[in-house]
């Protein structure tokens, strides 16, 4: 393990798309909701030390979790996560983690991701991350991870490489980003899919902290000002008090807008690590073993007759039998019950706003 290496975990987010298992005080990234033992942020924290030193990882939250992330990590010291007193995206979070790191290590190299993701090819995945970050020790760029497409999905932002498109080696080839596109309708992201030239963007990235702080000082230099004035304060008794003076001043932008569209000298690591933004239920379904019937069932106990195409979540110990239902997705989280169609499952972030709105924060 190199001493030099660093890892940033993002888990600020608020889960929204998996209410009502993901609530606002203890989001998705706290959540076992792979029915594996561990949270999101655990099962991230873990992958990552298996290369990267215990004390050179991370966490980038909102405050009202810093007690959750030092429950569910005992290995980390409380100067370990940076939290933030309010949500201002990414570039804010990274630059934050870019100065923190700064006053350890003015020669570190710094892997970056959200604490959510899922990754099935772990040994790959591992691989990924060691040759990324000995190119960006190696060269003066900033490097983002594009996965391998497998359908025209439209929920994931696209990455366009340069250069010849037959010649991929996954995994191993880094090419020069040609363009970056947010999330197309469906029969844009099929022809991205049809072109071989496209990558999904996985919102991971790798930069030496060199290259990063001079692209903060190029494209957002208002941002980089903020968080540079606390050279001196970090990993002190001054440094909390610091930040929540600088996030009340700092526009909300992400490093995607901020940076990574705007800079010269971006590249692409084309991989397939078996790769899943887990960002709603039926990317979960996606992933999921499936019984006979293509229904997926987590937690609880489930009598499922003439049902099929179905997610199925519950908690502990509930029982649900369900006669008749298809392509649904049903949500037990105690006090709330979510039954919706597959498809219209990016009406959640509604239901969320109406229950809200009538019955009141505590069920958000």
């Amino acid at each position: 393990m190199s001493t030099q290496n660093y890892c940033v975990i993002m888990a600020g987010g608020v889960g929204s798309r998996f209410w009502p298992f993901s609530r606002s005080q203890k989001p998705k990234q706290f959540l076992d909701i792979l029915g594996t033992g561990q949270s999101l942020l655990q099962s991230t924290f873990e992958r990552f030390n298996k290369i990267i030193p215990k004390e050179n990882i991370l966490i980038v939250s909102n405050a009202d979790y810093a007690d959750i992330i030092l429950e569910q990590l005992p290995e980390i010291t409380k100067d370990q996560v940076l939290l933030e007193p309010m949500r201002r995206n990414t570039a804010p979070c990274i630059a934050f983690a870019n100065y923190k790191i700064k006053s350890k290590d003015p020669e570190a190299n710094i892997v970056v991701t959200p604490a959510d993701h899922i990754i099935l090819k772990e040994m790959q995945f591992l691989s990924v991350v060691e040759n990324g970050l000995k190119f960006v020790d190696e060269n003066d760029a900033l490097l983002t991870l594009g996965i391998q497409p497998s359908r025209p999905e439209t929920g994931y932002g696209y990455i366009q490489i340069s250069g010849e498109k037959d010649n991929i080696e996954l995994n191993k080839s880094f090419r020069k980003v040609k363009t970056f596109t947010e999330k197309p309708n469906h029969e844009l992201a099929q022809k991205f899919l049809e072109s071989g030239d496209f990558f999904w963007n996985s919102g991971m990235f790798f930069w030496s902290l060199n290259a990063i702080n001079k692209s903060f000082e190029q494209h957002l230099p208002d941002v980089d000002n903020l968080f540079k004035d606390g050279l001196g304060k970090y990993n002190t008794e001054e440094e909390q008090t610091f930040i929540d003076s600088a996030y009340s001043k700092c526009k909300n932008i992400s490093i995607d807008y901020g940076i990574m569209e705007k800079a010269s000298n971006v590249h692409v690591l084309c991989a397939d690590i078996g790769w899943s933004d887990l960002g709603t239920w039926g990317s979960l379904y996606d992933i999921s073993d499936k019984d006979a019937n293509k229904n997926f069932v987590n937690g609880g106990h489930s009598f499922l007759y003439d049902t099929k195409n179905c997610m199925v979540s519950l908690s502990e110990n509930k029982i649900a039998v369900i006669q008749g239902l298809e392509d649904s997705i049903v949500v037990d989280a105690d006090d709330i019950l979510l039954i919706c169609k597959k498809k219209e499952e990016q009406r959640i972030k509604q239901f969320v706003n109406d229950v809200k709105l009538e019955k009141g924060e505590e069920y958000i």
